[in-house]
């Protein structure tokens, strides 16, 4: 029989701390209930696959090399994956397959989801040991090399799960409570590039820092201030806090004309927040709803864009899920 080895990630979505957070400020993400899923064997080939029916694409790939033969669809998230490869595989025959119900390029973290279930498949594939707090420092030196520059939070909350506030010193405290509210999230077919946008605000802090930094650290006092709202579970205050939020994120360029759109349709059918979601440039919004509007709000953003609603989610990674989780 083939040994497989299996790994789970989760997506995430970000309350607060876009961009300000790779400035060292605080931040509050959630993992969602929507998952990146690496499935993987040896293969009776000479080379290695790689395919997901989801995404549509199959390739073989030369893990030595980082490069790879396309047989059919197009792999926009295959960079993380070859080069978690590189660092993390023996560069035998491998038949890989990837499952994921996140949309690409949405702010969703669905690149950190893939990143962090990949390298934990691998690990478990080779048998090495290894615990939540070394997997995420090492998918997150991958997408830092993908990406150029990136932030830990992403694979930080898609290996640890849960809502979490992420301090300065890059200490993750998870919230004991949960937050007990309904969010849709809102995303466009243009999709972001978090590397680009990420670069774009990195070069107008450096153009304009008296300008630039006091919105970088009106960002972190946010996030702090929200941090107390989740915990009193004050959804006005955090509705406050989330369109203040935003105002900060279009000031510094990250918004489109797109995003703007959903911005102000969910507001304008009844969402008490609404606010960019990710690194901006396109992909998500998360709107903050009262229980009694949650479908109107989706529906009115559904007529040009589409939506999903999610759940905050406890799981982090999960590896064959008959092994004992990791610590």
């Amino acid at each position: 029989m083939k040994k497989i080895s299996v790994a789970s990630a989760p997506g995430k979505t970000i309350l607060f701390g876009e961009h300000s957070v790779v400035y060292d400020e605080p931040a509050i993400a959630g993992a969602v209930n929507k998952r990146a899923t690496v499935s993987l064997c040896k293969s009776h080939n000479n080379y290695s696959t790689l395919k997901s029916n989801d995404l549509g694409f199959e390739v073989i790939m030369d893990t030595r090399r980082g490069t790879y033969t396309l047989k059919r669809g197009k792999p926009g998230i295959i960079r993380y994956i070859l080069n978690a490869m590189g660092k993390f595989h023996d560069h035998t025959s491998i038949d890989m397959d990837l499952s994921l119900n996140l949309p690409i390029g949405s702010g969703l973290g669905s690149s950190a989801a893939v990143t962090v279930a990949t390298i934990a498949a691998l690990h478990h594939y080779h048998g090495v040991d290894f615990n939540k707090e070394t997997l995420a420092k090492e998918a997150h030196a991958v997408e830092e090399e993908v990406q150029g520059i990136a932030s830990p939070l992403d694979t930080l909350v898609s290996t640890y799960g849960g809502l979490v506030y992420l301090s300065r010193e890059k200490r993750i405290v998870p919230f004991d409570n949960n937050l007990d509210a309904p969010f849709v999230i809102g995303y466009t077919s243009k999709y972001g590039n978090t590397g680009k946008v990420v670069k774009k605000v990195k070069t107008l802090k450096n153009n304009y820092p008296e300008l630039v930094n006091p919105i970088i650290d009106t960002m972190g006092k946010i996030a702090n201030e929200a941090r107390v709202a989740i915990l009193k579970n004050d959804i006005d205050k955090i509705a406050d806090l989330m369109n203040l939020n935003q105002g900060l994120l279009d000031s510094l360029g990250v918004n489109t004309y797109e995003l703007s759109r959903m911005i102000y349709t969910a507001r304008d059918n009844g969402a008490v927040a609404s606010k960019i979601t990710g690194s901006g440039g396109g992909g998500s919004i998360i709107s903050l709803c009262r229980e009694d509007n949650v479908d109107e709000v989706a529906e009115a953003i559904n007529v040009e864009d589409r939506t999903i609603k999610v759940k905050f989610s406890k799981d982090g990674v999960l590896v064959n899920r008959k092994s004992p989780p990791l610590s």
